[in-house]
């Protein structure tokens, strides 16, 4: 499990790193650049609720209690959608078959780290299945 979340961050900074080189990861045009700007925001305002501990390349939940409140109460991993919500806007705003296929590849790689870091949750928090039926993985009220 932690081998295939390692592999994913390998590969979602190896299409981030695409994204740059191809001069496609920052947004043009005021929507999405107002997109990415609180893409920004979220990150920040999680990191400050998470705290250090949210710093590792594995998805390996630290101990310190489960984390609920701040964005956490909308979406169960907002740091990982704000890198999402900021690779879609720059994606989309220089529209290309491959830069929508290297957004792709970011959220297939997000999807094998939260599917880890989640089996892991359930294990160190039993209180985090009733919070994962009531709390939305990504975009708030959708999924």
């Amino acid at each position: 499990m932690k081998k295939s979340s390692i592999i994913a961050f390998v590969v979602l900074v190896l299409a981030i790193l695409g994204l740059i080189a191809r001069k496609s990861f920052f947004a043009r045009g005021w929507l999405a650049i107002a997109v990415q700007i609180a893409a920004i925001l979220l990150m920040v305002w999680a990191r400050l609720t998470f705290g250090i501990r949210s710093f590792h390349a594995a998805a390996n939940p630290t101990k310190g209690g489960l984390i609920t409140k701040g964005p956490y109460r909308f979406v169960r991993h907002p740091i990982y959608a704000a890198v999402i919500y900021f690779v879609w806007a720059g994606a989309l705003s220089h529209l290309s078959l491959i830069n929508i296929c290297l957004a792709i590849v970011i959220v297939v790689a997000f999807a094998v780290r939260i599917t880890a870091e989640e089996r892991l949750l359930v294990e160190i928090y039993p209180e985090y299945l009733a919070y994962s039926s009531r709390t939305k993985r990504i975009i708030p009220f959708l999924f």
